[in-house]
Formats: C-alpha cells, sequence, structure tokens
C-alpha cells in the first residue's frame, strides 16, 4: 500500500500519519508547503520512520503546485489519498474559508484524479448538515438544510466537490467537534470546548469547587477525541466495498452542553452548574412549537444579529470566547452513526465517555495551551530574556514551570537526570519560539553538582534565578522507620544538602551580575508537621531556615530567596501511594502558576490559607494540634510499599474509616496524609 496525505502537520493529519505508520505498510507522502519542511522534518523524528516522505507543494495551487515529474513517477500507484488540509475555525471569514476547504479541496481532487488514486478519502465535518433540525443520518447530504456560517458552507461545498466531480472512488468522514487525545491530552490549538476553559479556570481561581452555579439547558453538543477519528479513519478506509459512502465520526449519543461544560469543571476542580428545569418538563410543550420558534433556536438567532455579537465581543469576547463560537455550541441535528459503528465492529475502536478523559484534556489544555502567563506584562518584564535554572524540570512542576518561563520569554534552563525528557521538553519550547537549554545532573551526587555549578557559570551568561524543584518524599511512619535510616539520609541528600550545594555553587555568579532570585519548592507540610513525613518535612524545614539564614548575608548583594510552601500536587511523585487518588490536589500546571508568581513578585514566602492556620495552631495550641495529628496517624494507614510489600498502594481502611479518611482530607485540604 502507498498514501498520499494532505494536511500531515495539522492536528487530525499527524495522529492519521502515525496510525498509518504503527499498522501499515508502505510509503506515507505528505504535502508540505517549502516553508514547513522543519515543522515536518521534526515530527519525522517523532514518528520514527523513514516511510514518511515529504512532497513540496501548495493547496492553493492547481494539483496542489506538485511538481510534474514527481505527479508522472506516482501515477497509478497511490492507494489512498487523504484529503485532510482545510480549515477548522468557526471564526475565520468566507474568502479564508473558501481558499481551503472548497478550492483546496479542487485542487487536492485535480492531484488525485492525475495521480490514478486508487480511493479520494474527503474529512469533511458534521458541519455539512448546518442547522438540520432532527436525526441526520450517514446517507444524507442534500436535505436543504441552513448553512449559517461561513465554516458550515464551505464544508458542505467541499463535500459536494467529492460527490459530484470526482473521477476517483471516494468516501467521506464527517468527525464531530475533535478535542484532544483521550490518553495523553495532545491537542495543538484552542477550538470548540477549550474556548471555555479559560472562563472555567477563572471560576476555579476565585470560587470554591462547593459553590453551585445555576446553568441553562443549551442543548446537545458532540465531541470525540482525535485518536479515535484517526483509529476509526484508518480502519475504515482499508474495509472493501464501502466506497461512495459517508461516516459519522460521532459520539452515538448526544452530550448535553452542560454536561459537557460540567465534566470539564469537575477536572479543573471548578464549581459546577446545576440546571433548574430539566429538558423532560419542557419537551412536551415545546415539541408543538416550529423548531424556528423553539427557544434555543431564538436565542442563537439573536446572538448572531450584529448587535449581540458587538455586546458579546466586549464581554465574553475579554475571557477568549469568540462571539461567532456561542451560537455554535449546540447543534439542532442528532448524528446517526449506526453504519459507522457497524463498520467498526470487532475492530475495538470505539468513542470513549467523556468522563473517562476530561482531566487529561484539561491537563492538556492547562500545561500546554494555557497563555495566560505569556499574556501577562508583569511576567513578561520579569522573565524576558532571563535565565531560569530548573531541576526536576522532566516532568511534573519543574516541566510546567519551564513552559510557562518560556512563554513569558524567559530562557529555562532543564536540569534533571534524564535527558532524554529534557530534551523532548526543550524541543516543546524550540517548536513554540522558544529557547532552553538541557543540562542532564544527578542532584544527589554532590560532585556532579559541583561539575554542572562550573558549566552553568562558564555557559550561560548570567543565572537569573534558580528554582529548587527536585525533590524525593517518603511517606512512612517512624516505627516502620527504625530500621531504615537510610530513607533519611537520601532524602535529606537530594531535598537539602542538593539544593544547597547547588545554590552555593552559584552564588559567585549571582554576586558577580550582583542579581539573583532562589525559589524553594518546599511543602505545606513544614507548616503543619502531618505524621509519616518525618523525612520529607525535615529535609524541607532544613532548606527553609538555611534560605532564612542565608537571606540575610546575600540581601545587599542583590540576591533573594523565596520559600513556596506547596500543598499536595497531582505530580508523579504522589502517584505511588494510592490513597492520594482520593484527594483534593492542585495541579502542576496550579502549582507552576504559583511558581511564576514566586518568580515575578520575589516575595519571601508563599503560604495558603490552610497552612498558615497550622502554623499558628502549632504555636499556640500544640497539644491540640498533636491531638488532631495523631487521629489523622490513625485514621490514614501506611501504604503497603512502607510496610514493604510489593503490591504498592494503600492499605485497606479499618472498618468505618473510609468516611473519616473523606471528611479529613476535605477538610485539610492540600495535607499530604
Amino acid at each position: 500500500m502507498s498514501y498520499f496525505v494532505t494536511g500531515a502537520t495539522g492536528f487530525i493529519g499527524r495522529n492519521l500519519v502515525e496510525e498509518l505508520v504503527d499498522h501499515r505498510d508502505g510509503p506515507v507522502f505528505v504535502l508540505v508547503r517549502r516553508s514547513s519542511l522543519p515543522r515536518i522534518e521534526a515530527l519525522m523524528r517523532q514518528w520514527d520512520s523513514s516511510r514518511v516522505q515529504p512532497v513540496v507543494g501548495d493547496l492553493s495551487q492547481p494539483g496542489l503546485g506538485v511538481d510534474p515529474a514527481w505527479i508522472t513517477e506516482h501515477a497509478g500507484s497511490i492507494d489512498h489519498f487523504f484529503h485532510l488540509a482545510a480549515i477548522y475555525d468557526m471564526t475565520a471569514d468566507d474568502a479564508t474559508n473558501d481558499a481551503m476547504n472548497v478550492d483546496g479541496t479542487r485542487n487536492a481532487l485535480d492531484l488525485a484524479e492525475q495521480l490514478r488514486a486508487g480511493c479520494f478519502h474527503q474529512v469533511s465535518s458534521v458541519a455539512a448538515a448546518g442547522d438540520y433540525q432532527g436525526v441526520f443520518d450517514e446517507s444524507m447530504f442534500e436535505e436543504g438544510q441552513p448553512l449559517p456560517s461561513p465554516y458550515h458552507r464551505t464544508k458542505y461545498e467541499s463535500e459536494k466537490l467529492v460527490r459530484d466531480e470526482a473521477t476517483v472512488p471516494w468516501r467521506v468522514y464527517r468527525p464531530a467537534i475533535v478535542v484532544g487525545d483521550s490518553q495523553h491530552g495532545a491537542m495543538d490549538k484552542v477550538d470548540g470546548p477549550y474556548y471555555f476553559f479559560p472562563l472555567i479556570k477563572r471560576m476555579r481561581d476565585v470560587l470554591p469547587a462547593w459553590l453551585p452555579l445555576v446553568g441553562i439547558d443549551l442543548g446537545d453538543t458532540n465531541v470525540v477525541p482525535v485518536d479515535y477519528v484517526a483509529k476509526a479513519m484508518d480502519h475504515l478506509a482499508h474495509l472493501p466495498g464501502r466506497d461512495g459512502e459517508a461516516f459519522h465520526l460521532v459520539n452515538p449519543e448526544p452530550q448535553p452542553v452542560v454536561d459537557l461544560i460540567n465534566a470539564f469543571c469537575a477536572a479543573a476542580g471548578a464549581p459546577r452548574f446545576a440546571v433548574p428545569i430539566d429538558r423532560s418538563v419542557t419537551a412536551g410543550p415545546l415539541s408543538i412549537l416550529p423548531p424556528a420558534l423553539r427557544p434555543m433556536q431564538l436565542v442563537n438567532a439573536v446572538i448572531r444579529t450584529a448587535p449581540a455579537q458587538a455586546i458579546l465581543e466586549q464581554t465574553i469576547g475579554r475571557l477568549g470566547v469568540p462571539p461567532e463560537v456561542l451560537s455554535h455550541t449546540a447543534f439542532t441535528a442528532r448524528f446517526d452513526s449506526r453504519a459507522t459503528e457497524a463498520a467498526l465492529a470487532g475492530s475495538g475502536i470505539a468513542v470513549p465517555d467523556l468522563e473517562s478523559y476530561a482531566r487529561v484534556l484539561w491537563t492538556g489544555w492547562e500545561e500546554n495551551l494555557d497563555t495566560s502567563t505569556g499574556r501577562d506584562p508583569k511576567a513578561r518584564a520579569a522573565l524576558k530574556d532571563k535565565h531560569v535554572v530548573i531541576t526536576g524540570a522532566s516532568s511534573g512542576i519543574g516541566k510546567v514551570t519551564a513552559l510557562k518561563v518560556a512563554q513569558a520569554g524567559g530562557i529555562p534552563v532543564l536540569v534533571a537526570r534524564g535527558k532524554d525528557k529534557l530534551e523532548e521538553t526543550r524541543t516543546t519550547i524550540e517548536l513554540r519560539g522558544g529557547k532552553a537549554y538541557v543540562f542532564a545532573c544527578d542532584l544527589s551526587d554532590m560532585d556532579a553538582i559541583d561539575r554542572l555549578c562550573e558549566e552553568l557559570s562558564r555557559e550561560l551568561p548570567s543565572v537569573d534565578y534558580v528554582v529548587n524543584n527536585a525533590g524525593r518524599s517518603i511517606r512512612r511512619s517512624l516505627k516502620l522507620s527504625e530500621d531504615r535510616f537510610h530513607d533519611f539520609e537520601r532524602t535529606m541528600q537530594l531535598n537539602y544538602f542538593g539544593a544547597i550545594r547547588l545554590v552555593m555553587g552559584l552564588m559567585p555568579k549571582m554576586r558577580e551580575q550582583r542579581s539573583g532570585h532562589i525559589v524553594n519548592i518546599s511543602s505545606i507540610g513544614v507548616q503543619t508537621n502531618p505524621p509519616r513525613f518525618s523525612a520529607y518535612v525535615a529535609s524541607k524545614a532544613a532548606l527553609d531556615s538555611w534560605s532564612n539564614v542565608v537571606a540575610s548575608e546575600v540581601i545587599g548583594n542583590g540576591i533573594s530567596f523565596t520559600n513556596v510552601h506547596m500543598p499536595l500536587v497531582r505530580t508523579p511523585m504522589i502517584a505511588p501511594t494510592k490513597l492520594y487518588d482520593k484527594f483534593p490536589t492542585i495541579s502542576p500546571a496550579q502549582a507552576a502558576d504559583v511558581v511564576i508568581r514566586a518568580l515575578v513578585d520575589k516575595p519571601h514566602e508563599i503560604n495558603t490559607l490552610l497552612g498558615n492556620v497550622g502554623a499558628v495552631a502549632h504555636t499556640v495550641a500544640p497539644k491540640a494540634a498533636f491531638r488532631v495529628l495523631n487521629m489523622a496517624y490513625h485514621v490514614f494507614p501506611d501504604s503497603a510499599a512502607a510496610r514493604g510489600k510489593k503490591s504498592g498502594g494503600t492499605a485497606e481502611a479499618p472498618a468505618g474509616r473510609e468516611s473519616e479518611q473523606a471528611l479529613m482530607a476535605n477538610v485539610f485540604r492540600g495535607i499530604h496524609w
């Protein structure tokens, strides 16, 4: 088999190419503009396949601008021609939509005809159904449906071109709203529900998660993850005898818009919406009205007027939600996908429930697509062109902090043991137009740290910030630690000795430049003293105390410290303790936002309210504080790993303890019990 793919650098396209590389044989030719060759070469390295071969061309040119000699050489040899290059943007204007979606399809058909392709696979969209009312099945196309936007119109017209003018066999795929990968959340642009994520983030940051909000029934929508779309297309394209058919790549069950928003609110830790009047109450009376007079249709009609768009631009538009998108959040049609489901039967390919991957999507956006740091003028002023040394930068807080520093124009200096992961992070930063350095180092090795400091001092023009983020956590009671003194030694070696060795090694450079700021990622445990963390909390307390003493000695050199008493963060470090799966935690991106604040504002400490309460309690009522902590000691058992069992995870809670665990975890949010 041989393949030709347009739009291979796009979101769906590169996922499809990956499927073809992984599961099919033969060359995969990908159309690419000459200016985009570096991007496709970077993707080819990720695919790790010499079978992917770039073909220089241009979507706007007849025959896609492909060299006639190449066409002559490959005519009759292309089994599958996938046309994915298009614009998927509700906010784009008529001219852009026409050029990309209609003219681009015409030019792709021209090339497919010259190549005598075995089958032309057109990626259309459910938008081709426009504002059709009722069930829209896969055999339907020209139903007189209203086409309310340039995007809807050109998706319809490009599919019509394929149906009416293709001289080679064809198949059509109509995805619903495509979101990120359901396994790891990868997404390359803000679209669909992602437009509402900044608003959800704002709600999370200013409102308590338990606060109920009043919502309204906004109708039904339909989203599918990109990995499902790519796998389904690959499978459907290779089925015999299905030419001339359209396939709906949709969720078989429509998803209420409010449920969709609430799934992402739950993933973010934001308050959720309740709909006081369920649609089951209103469906009967409203069903007698003509579709155009039903409330949702009337609301959409008003939203699409010029005055309403102007008002929305000055309100929700300032929160990052384009007014054009608001009137297209719901579908008037219900998409029947029974033919596609039957074609996929037995393949193991099916649409996962949104609830199973909503958090993955939220994390992917929060860590990679949230641009709030880059848009903050204060952050840009503080970090632009500054060198920020970040330890533990291969994952978790360190990695996301690096991405946010780069977003603000800073230059992350990535330090961790694993060089491969650091290189992946550097590649991500460079693909986004930033710059980063990579230095692999075992921060528990004092000699290695000395060599690192020499390298940093020699190779960097300045060391403006140091973020001591690398750390080791051990959760084990003293009773189980009496023959494990090495736990204390190892924790102290990395969390305390490693951190101060690094700062001491870089201090001459900072003294010379008469500036520098060190951010220590400490722990809320230093203030609250939770049981079973004697090794971890002691190492962080030592770093706090050392920094407080040294700060008074170097402030005259323009060097300062911030100790961040971080609450429990959902990172790989806490993953082995399965008990924490049920705990309220903050995300690595939320923690990274705190680190950015420490870098920009340079306060002496950053604490949580609960951490401050714990510190005060230990000062004014220590006996009462220790009794509460002793109760927690008995409520939360040692993990299986701490007890020396290979299964890992957490021991069975004593009977009746589950409710006590949940109560304490939620009352004392952020403390790692």
